[in-house]
């Protein structure tokens, strides 16, 4: 799933995203953590790992999520 980076804290590692149909979803700092990222930017696309309503992984567009 894609979305854009709505907010990300730095020094916490978390933060929400606009899903494309306009949902906010937060995530949290195991989320970024399971990623290879080291910082995003608002407006950012990003792809989402997804457990539910839950987001487990954050990563840049042009990644792959991890299966």
């Amino acid at each position: 799933m894609q979305a854009t980076v709505r907010t990300f804290d730095e020094a916490t590692r978390s933060g929400s995203v606009f899903l494309d149909d306009g949902t906010v979803l937060e995530f949290d700092p195991p989320a970024f953590d399971a990623g290879p990222l080291r910082l995003l930017r608002t407006g950012q696309r990003v792809n989402l790992g997804m457990t539910g309503d839950r987001i487990t992984y954050v990563t840049l567009s042009t990644f792959p999520v991890p299966g």
